[in-house]
């Protein structure tokens, strides 16, 4: 271990040399370049036809020069989940309210998630759609769990819980693949260790049936783990050829962005970052914190779309393989989610009020840039 966190210091002294394309977004520092993504390898992936509905407008960029405000006034939105009539149900981390947006009206709430305790990076996290089921995963009194609900019940179903709380590093992203699993981020609780216990879901890619039980395929039977090895992933998202990434916050060096496959072990907390390491898997991309601290994810077309916390910018990944390119930097602050809506219009949301940010008028805010 003290052999590769030595090697997780040399590639932070030597980074330049792992950046390619320059960028006038990270005042003139360099922008990596994506890796061509290989082919994702049947063995390695579920091999179920995706049951999931493309957006109207799939395979068309979203038009970044073009936003329009959809909400203001939200207290740090942090999961943003779509239903079939194009309205986003929006999560407010501290509050634990669930709001219903939809542009031209004013956000509503639609229900409060019982139990939800606030506090540090914890509190009303991610928000899933499936059926006629609202899955949200949060931070309760002693761990964070994930519940299901319809929006006319009180009362929610707890379908999964256990993954340990911390004042950090709670993960919290929750999304349906196309194979109609539902998949878990979930991070360390600060406690590094855990990420390497696969007995533990903490620091983890869980994948779920929608009851809550292991998946059938899961590379290691009765075991919800998916992958382990992670720090903090708070962004999951797939694109056209059933390729999944993770995205994942960095300690003090490379934030990343891995292609999410089958059992592999993606090497938290011996590795950060690309480390040519036996056993795990490296990033395709990589950025240092300053420049993301990235948080949800969304494919459009062949470009994933990350949001950038610190950063402050959208980063977009052209998943042929290029150079990364900053969008929107400094413009609207903070930003955490990023989702494609049924209309194929890519939504984002900002982050300003979570005790990080520099808070403006109208803050926090959810922005739409239509599809082109």
């Amino acid at each position: 271990m003290n052999v590769i966190r030595t090697t997780r210091l040399a590639i932070a002294a030597t980074g330049a040399a792992l950046l390619t394309a320059c960028s006038a977004e990270t005042g003139g520092e360099a922008a990596p370049t994506v890796q061509p993504v290989p082919a994702v390898s049947p063995a390695r992936s579920p091999a179920v036809e995706s049951t999931a509905k493309a957006p109207d407008s799939a395979g068309k960029a979203p038009d970044l020069s073009a936003p329009e405000t959809v909400a203001t006034g939200i207290g740090v939105p942090w999961g943003l989940a779509f239903l079939t009539d194009g309205s986003a149900l929006v999560s407010e981390r501290d509050s634990g309210r669930v709001l219903r947006v939809e542009p031209g009206r004013e956000p509503r709430e639609v229900y409060t998630v019982p139990g939800v305790d606030a506090g540090g990076e914890g509190g009303l996290l991610g928000l899933a759609v499936h059926e006629d089921w609202v899955y949200a995963y949060f931070t309760g009194a002693e761990d964070n769990r994930i519940v299901r609900f319809r929006l006319e019940n009180p009362q929610p179903e707890v379908i999964f819980e256990g993954i340990t709380k911390g004042s950090r590093h709670n993960g919290g992203r929750i999304a349906f693949g196309p194979d109609g699993m539902l998949y878990v981020g979930t991070g360390d609780a600060s406690e590094e260790s855990r990420s390497q216990d696969r007995d533990d879901p903490s620091g983890k890619i869980l994948r779920l049936t929608p009851d809550g039980d292991p998946a059938p395929g899961n590379p290691w039977a009765g075991s919800p783990v998916w992958t382990l090895g992670h720090r903090n992933v708070q962004g999951l998202a797939w694109d056209d050829q059933g390729r999944m990434y993770g995205i994942e916050f960095g300690q003090s060096t490379w934030d990343e962005v891995n292609i999410i496959e089958k059992g592999r072990n993606y090497g938290w907390p011996e590795v950060e970052g690309r480390g040519g390491s036996s056993g795990f898997t490296d990033p395709i991309v990589q950025w240092t914190t300053d420049d993301a601290s990235p948080s949800g994810a969304a494919v459009a077309g062949d470009t994933l779309y990350v949001a950038a916390l610190r950063g402050e910018r959208l980063w977009t990944v052209p998943l042929g393989g290029g150079s990364t390119t900053a969008e929107l930097t400094g413009e609207y602050g903070r930003l955490r989610t990023v989702a494609v809506a049924p209309d194929g219009s890519l939504w984002v949301t900002t982050s300003n009020t979570d005790g990080r940010g520099d808070q403006r008028d109208g803050d926090d805010r959810i922005l739409r840039f239509p599809a082109r």
